[in-house]
Order: structure tokens, then sequence, then C-alpha cells
């Protein structure tokens, strides 16, 4: 117990002492932050260690290894999160949505124990007065809870459960359709991922909640355009703390009485935590997902290799390459002298889901713009994925002005033409050319490897939909993608159905970001006008100024970024039904500039709180 004592006394002082020695002189709040496999996020989340920055605090960010918590509202619990998706509408407007897991409905839902059912399932505010924001489930369903003993005679259209003690479930697609015959059951709302349109409802119902944040009206005109944070006075009483009122405000008793609740929440978690991650890894239910896959799919095209051989392919992972969120990746040498890229996998999200779509999707291409996956590793909580080695790395590396330097090699106005077709015709082949339909939902920069004559390959199909042809339409709960690059369909149905025309709006930010050698979000510039890359471009083509872009050096290079450009504004119009398929978009890139035709300004507005819906429609 001593060595526990001691423990909990480290974290106090660790987490005391640095807001003491900081009062006088708070850093400023960082515009975001890099989280693991949640990508760089921003308000409202904010880590840990700075509950002044934002709503939702997240632990663990600094650690790959360990699981990202996030407490949804002040001294309550913490919940494992899943995935976090912001979709800038504008430089100072954001769209807010993540995904965490429940874990005592999770269990509860993986035995089909019926106390599920037993409570209407609800969100806190993120604060108790609801001061600054709101959190809503995005995607839930009504049951009617009905004792036997009512003797309830429900319409014809409903679905019933009969499996549950004293009860009966009753529920249909349609919730709002409610009959007469139900008024003297019980209404339970639950979080779902699929319609509820099966005969036993733990089959959508789930434990993994997709949430989306609405800040109130003087919450964000505080954050975005006063650039202060949403706090609450002494009295309960909201204020926005700018720069000069914070340091009025705050005081070193407040925030050596911070630092200590602070490192006792900290030590308490790690505790929780360790208990926690003790009791998943033995009832991880991975293992049997992957299982199930493997036993479905029959025998697949890819070599399954034992953990052993993966480590003599790696030479005991001597040879890093890189390292994400999701584990890290070594080169490799195959006994056929094949160099090989090993991507090792370091935390599963999902129940193993991107692992096992991952190696569905790929073993189902085969084409020249995409990543070859020569083999697979699933052996106890060892997971790898073995693919063609690309000796360029990722497209990223030679576009963004931060990575140019370090590698020392810009490419130009030809070779980034040349990246942007071969990807093009990647996604043609995924879209059309599959005896299924593969929609990728992840086209980044990232994402896109180059060969040693940089001839780009898509990679990374953990987020990939697989689309057959007899279905026409397929429910999909949760934004997929990385934030940036995510259609505003995938957010809301507002905007249009989601279907291939996702993929183009991702590839449509992708080339402008390549044409602009620059993120097409970045706030570290000097003019405001330039904050947004696609408006900055799109008003110098409108009148039909020079782009002034670096890697412009003759007319040919103006025509080809020109051309790229437009494709470009094309691929990112707002609504899908104004995006070119991906066929037209290769038409496009192969004809002269000249007759390209401006397209119109994209915009964005709210989207609602609906379902989003995919379409596999025929392209």
């Amino acid at each position: 117990m001593s060595s526990v004592y001691e423990l909990v006394l480290s974290l106090l002082f660790c987490g005391l002492m640095p807001l003491v020695l900081a009062a006088g002189n708070q850093a400023e709040c960082p515009p975001s932050f890099p989280c693991g496999y949640l990508d760089n996020i921003s308000f409202p989340f904010t880590l840990t260690e700075r509950p002044d920055c934002g709503l939702l605090p997240i632990s663990n960010c600094d650690d790959p290894l360990k699981p990202k918590m996030i407490q949804l509202h002040k001294n309550g619990l913490w919940f494992p999160l899943v995935r976090v998706a912001q979709l800038f509408s504008s430089p100072t407007t954001s769209l807010t949505a993540f995904q965490f897991r429940d874990t005592n409905l999770y269990h509860l839902l993986l035995n089909e124990n019926c106390e599920a059912f037993g409570n209407n399932y609800t969100l806190p505010f993120p604060h108790s007065s609801g001061f600054a924001a709101s959190l809503y489930i995005q995607y839930y369903t009504t049951l009617f809870r009905c004792n036997r003993s009512l003797h309830v005679s429900p319409p014809t259209n409903m679905h019933n459960y009969t499996k549950c003690p004293d009860y009966d479930l009753y529920y249909n697609d349609n919730p709002k359709a409610e009959d007469a015959s139900l008024r003297a059951c019980t209404k339970v709302l639950l979080p779902i991922k699929d319609a509820p349109d099966a005969n036993n409802p733990f089959t959508f119902a789930t434990a993994d909640i997709f949430t989306k944040v609405e800040l109130t009206d003087e919450c964000a005109a505080c954050h975005y355009r006063r650039g202060g944070q949403c706090q609450l006075d002494s009295r309960e009483i909201f204020f926005c703390a700018t720069a000069n009122s914070i340091a009025g405000r705050r005081s070193w008793i407040v925030k050596m009485i911070l630092g200590l609740g602070l490192a006792v929440t900290i030590a308490l978690l790690l505790v929780m935590v360790k208990i926690y991650h003790t009791r998943w890894k033995k009832q991880n239910p991975t293992n049997q997902q992957i299982r199930i896959f493997l036993e479905r799919e029959g025998p697949l095209q890819t070599k399954r290799y034992d953990y052993s051989e993966i480590k003599k392919v790696t030479n005991s992972f001597r040879n890093k390459l890189g390292q994400g969120g999701f584990g890290s990746v070594y080169k490799g040498k195959l006994p056929d002298g094949r160099y090989v890229a090993v991507k090792i996998l370091s935390e599963l999200k999902d129940n193993g889901e991107d692992f096992i779509n991952e190696v569905a999707t790929i073993s189902r291409t085969s084409h020249i713009n995409i990543v070859n996956l020569l083999g697979f590793c699933c052996e106890g909580s060892k997971r790898a994925l073995v693919y063609e080695f690309m000796s360029n790395g990722s497209l990223e590396k030679f576009i963004f002005e931060e990575n140019v330097i370090k590698t020392d090699r810009q490419l130009d106005c030809q070779t980034i033409y040349h990246i942007a077709i071969g990807v093009a015709r990647g996604l043609e082949y995924l879209h059309q050319g599959c005896n299924t339909r593969i929609l990728h939902f992840d086209i980044k920069p990232h994402n896109i490897l180059l060969d040693e004559n940089f001839n780009p390959k898509i990679s990374d199909f953990g987020l990939a939909k697989i689309c057959t042809r007899k279905e026409s339409m397929i429910s999909i709960f949760g934004a997929r993608g990385t934030a940036g690059y995510i259609a505003p369909e995938v957010f809301s149905r507002n905007f249009g159905t989601v279907s291939h025309k996702s993929d183009v709006y991702s590839y449509g930010m992708m080339i402008l970001e390549m044409v602009g050698r620059r993120k097409n979000i970045k706030t570290e510039v000097n003019c405001s006008s330039e904050i947004y890359f696609p408006d900055w471009i799109y008003n110098r083509l409108e009148s039909n100024e020079e782009l002034g872009l670096q890697n412009i050096r003759n007319e040919s290079d103006d025509k080809l970024v020109r051309k790229m450009t437009i494709v470009g504004l094309w691929c990112i119009q707002t609504h899908p039904s104004t995006r070119p398929a991906i066929s037209k978009v290769l038409e496009m890139l192969g004809s002269k500039v000249e007759l390209l035709q401006i397209p119109p300004k994209p915009f964005l507005s709210s989207p609602p709180t609906s379902p989003v819906h995919l379409s596999c429609e025929t392209l």
C-alpha cells in the first residue's frame, strides 16, 4: 500500500507545482492540440492539464498506448473516446461531434441483458447550468416497454421483442408514429448504430454514442469572435475570459486549489483506467469479432503471417519508418527480397472494426494506384498489416511547407498533376471498377503513398465502406474521415445523400492543398483573407488575377495549376449533386484549362440532427 501512497503523492506534486509556478504567467490557449488517433482537435475540447481552455477535457493525449478518455460534465465520469469530428464551415464556425463508449451499457448489450432497456439514456450539459454548450445524442430511437399484464395489441408495422422478463418491447423505424394502444407503455430512449428495423434490438442499439456539441450564442461569440474562453465567475454568472480579464480574476490560492483537485482526479483516473484496462484485456471481444470475420470471408488472397514471422521480416522492429495514433510502421524484407512496410497496431477501436475493414476492403482490390496488401497478422493481441514498400512515403511530406524544408525536395507542377491524375484513377477504380463499390471516406495527403517514381497509391482503408450491387441505400451513423476533408453531407443529410461524391469532396480539398502547398485552413498567416485557402484562391480565379503561388515557374505551370484549382473547387461544392463524379474529374483534368468553367463559390449551412444515409446508387 505504501507504493500506492507514494504514487498519489507524486502525482499531487507533479500536478500542483507546474500550476503554482505558472500562476503569474499562464500560457495562452493553443488553437489546436494533437491527441493520438484523434489527430489534431480544437475547442470545445481541451487537455486535462488546461481546463481553462475548453469545455470537454480529454486525457492521455500524449500517450499513444493509452485510450483517450473524455469527461462529459464537471466532476463527472470519464468515458473512452472513440473518435472526434470537427468540420469548419468558416474560419470562425465549427460543427463538432464526437463518439464515446459507455462501458456499462456496452457490457449489457454485449450480453443481451434486458437491463439495457431499464431507463432512458440522456446526456448532461458540460456544466451544471448549460451556460456554454449542450450535448445531444445524434442517432437514437424510442422503444415502448410494455408490461405483459397490459395485454397490448400494437399495430402490425411494429417490431416485437419478447425475450425480456415481465415485459415486451415494441419499436419501428418511425418512432413518431405512436399508436394509441401503446400509450400505457413506458418510453425508452436508446442510442443506435443502425436503423431500428431488426427483430432483435441488441443488433442496432449501441454503447458507442455519437454526440453533437452545440455552443450557446454567448459562448460562440466569446470564443470565435473575441478570442476568449467561456467561464463562470464566483456567482455562477457567465463571463468571457479574455487575455486581460483572466489576469485580474485569477489568484494564487485558486490556482493551487485547481492544481490539487486536478492531480487527485488524475491519480484516481489512472487507477480506474488501470483496472478498466486489466478487465478489458481479459474480456476484449475483438478477438472474437476478427475470428468471426475470417470464418465468414473464407480463404483470403493475402497471406496470414505468424507474429514470429513478422518479427523476422522486420529484423525485430529495428527500422522504424513512422508512428501515428494507430501504432508504428517498420521497414521489413520478405524472404524473396522484396521490401515491405509493416504497420503494427497498438490500439484497436470499434472492436477491431478498422483492422477488419482494412483487410476485407483492400484484399478485394488490384490496381496500380491502390496500395498492395501483401499479408496480415492476427495472433492473440498482436495485429499487423504488411504492405508493399513505398520508398517516398506519404504525399504530405512533399506539399506542406514545414515538411518540404525537412525533406529538401519540392515537387514541380507536372509531378503534382501526375499525382492528382493517379489518385483520381484509383478512386475511379474503387467507385466503378471493383465487383463491389468501395467508398474510402478518408482521402487526404497522409493516406496517399508515393513510390520511387512518385506514382501515387491510395492507402488506409480503415474507414472504408463496401456496397454490394443489390444495396440501394445503407445507413451509417457517425462522421467518418479527418477534419478538413469530411464532406458536409457526412455530417448531416441536410446537405444531401452520402455517396461516392463524398470521396470526391475529400479529393478536391486534397488537390487544393497540393497546388497551394499549405493546409486549406491555416491560422498562422498575416492576412485574415488568407486563412481559408479555397476562398482566397477562388477570389483570385474569379477576378482573373495572377495566382501568386511559389511553385509556378512558367506559363505551362500556370495552366496546370489553374486547371487543378478549378477542378478542386468543383469537387468541394457544398451539395453533392453539383459535384462531378470522379470519372468526370478525370475528363476535366485531361482537357484544356480554357474549356473549364469556374464553379459557383462553395458555401455551408447548419446541419440537423437526423441520421445520415449512405447511397450506393449506380455510378
